[in-house]
């Protein structure tokens, strides 16, 4: 009797061993798509082929992997694309402060509770660009234009109304005394179609990443006149001033994640996180990093999930100031 007892406890460790190792290895089986919700050539899509290029090379995925680009709609119809794949860990999506602020102006009925939290990759500081033809020369220029008339300064961003792009614009205007939602604001698809507009001449002001705009800038064809960076960037933006040392106290980025459709399983969310940890801890992320002008800012899962109920929070609080906030 005591041996059969034993036998069977053994059997049944075996058997909860066995399903432990089943839960916890997970790994992809299929084509994995990252899903890029902006048009190609903005730090969304950089983000995105960043990773692919990393997790490719160093065989981090054992089956093919693409970027799938779905612009429109503020980062919309990628979101849409990959919430529909409920479970399915073969879809991530790049995501941006768009996951909050789409929900929070109406845009869309989807929010962070939607997916499901993967890893906070870096965080990306605004730059204030302008023609370098313009009449604004500098970060002072640009702060009276604005007090005077805010309808003056037409100012475009990616990728919709109430991005953080816009909500970077909105701080600048509240931190001068103005109100945030006089801005004249253009929405552009990505990064790159706002910055072809800045430099035809058809808009004042562009909003985006320093990386976005660092080449342009070498090159004489734009300027940018305020960095809202706690410091000033190194290479070829090291002798443009942040807004702090412009006595403007605005510091302000949009982080980049992955994120995947809600319904995940421990085992997948585990596989993604030390997926992407290898990524950020490799020599060629920390070359992009500082190639673009990115903060590190890794973090993941739940703590990931928290800093998302934060941000949600204080974006708001100036989407109610632009006149946006719906929810």
């Amino acid at each position: 009797m005591i041996k059969r007892l034993s036998l069977a406890m053994a059997a049944a460790a075996l058997l909860l061993c066995a399903g432990s190792a089943f839960t916890q290895s997970w790994s992809p089986q299929k084509n994995v798509e990252i899903v890029v919700g902006s048009a190609p050539g903005g730090s969304n899509d950089k983000t995105g082929r960043t990773v692919e290029k990393i997790l490719s090379e160093k065989k981090l995925v054992p089956t093919t992997l693409t970027v799938n680009n779905r612009p429109g709609g503020g980062g919309n119809i990628a979101l849409t694309y990959v919430s529909q794949k409920s479970g399915d860990a073969h879809y991530v999506v790049v995501a941006t402060p768009s996951l909050l602020t789409n929900h929070i102006v109406g845009q869309s009925a989807l929010n962070y509770t939607d997916f499901t939290p993967i890893a906070s990759l870096f965080n990306d500081y605004i730059v204030f660009a302008v023609n370098p033809d313009s009449g604004i020369k500098n970060g002072r220029d640009l702060v009276e234009r604005l007090k005077k008339d805010p309808k003056s300064v037409s100012v475009g961003f990616a990728t919709a109304l109430g991005s953080h792009n816009h909500i970077g614009a909105g701080l600048l205007m509240k931190a001068i005394g103005g109100e945030a939602k006089l801005l004249k604001a253009i929405a552009f698809k990505g990064s790159a179609e706002a910055i072809t507009a800045l430099l035809g001449g058809h808009i004042d002001l562009v909003t985006t990443a320093a990386g976005n705009v660092d080449a342009q800038v070498a090159a004489g064809k734009l300027r940018i006149v305020g960095i809202a960076a706690n410091k000033r960037f190194p290479g070829a933006l090291a002798n443009v001033p942040t807004w702090k040392e412009q006595g403007i106290n605005v510091v302000f980025g949009g982080w980049r994640a992955i994120v995947g459709p809600r319904g995940m399983s421990a085992a997948q969310s585990a596989w993604w996180e030390g997926a992407l940890r290898k990524v950020v801890e490799s020599p060629e992320w920390k070359q992009d990093l500082e190639k673009n002008y990115w903060s590190d800012d890794f973090v993941t899962g739940e703590q990931f999930r928290k800093d998302m109920v934060t941000d949600y929070a204080s974006m708001k609080s100036v989407l109610v100031d632009l006149g946006l906030a719906r929810n």
